[in-house]
């Protein structure tokens, strides 16, 4: 049987690995998680990333967790916004900030995974993924 919502599998994989301070997590590789995860890495929240393959020739991305210090995390949470029940999307108009400016939307557009900061330069607007902060 197969996963009903692959993005929220890796968003809480991330986030269960970066509360116990793990240095990586592994999820299902797919074109949206590694999408999702060039976003993380170009906004600061990931170290980086590697697509892996098993001796079953499956593939999992590979994702390496930041942290400052021993305690601090970079990464505070991650919100689904978009599930596949209920498809959120906003315009670029509509793109408010994640905590003031603190924290980004990743979004899906015309153009491709970005943040919302980004889409609001373009002025486009998409499906809205998640938060992050």
């Amino acid at each position: 049987m197969g996963m009903t919502d692959p993005i929220a599998d890796m968003l809480t994989r991330i986030r269960n690995a970066n509360r116990v301070h793990f240095k990586s997590v592994d999820v299902m590789n797919s074109k949206i998680n590694l999408n999702v995860a060039k976003v993380l890495k170009k906004s600061g929240y990931i170290v980086g990333y590697d697509v892996k393959t098993d001796p079953l020739k499956r593939e999992t991305l590979r994702i390496y967790l930041k942290y400052q210090g021993a305690k601090g995390l970079v990464l505070m949470d991650i919100q689904r916004i978009s599930k596949p029940g209920r498809r959120v999307y906003v315009k670029s108009g509509k793109l408010a900030p994640v905590l003031n400016g603190y924290g980004i939307s990743i979004l899906t557009t015309s153009r491709g995974v970005m943040t919302d900061k980004e889409a609001r330069d373009l002025g486009i607007g998409g499906e809205l993924v998640c938060n992050v902060w």
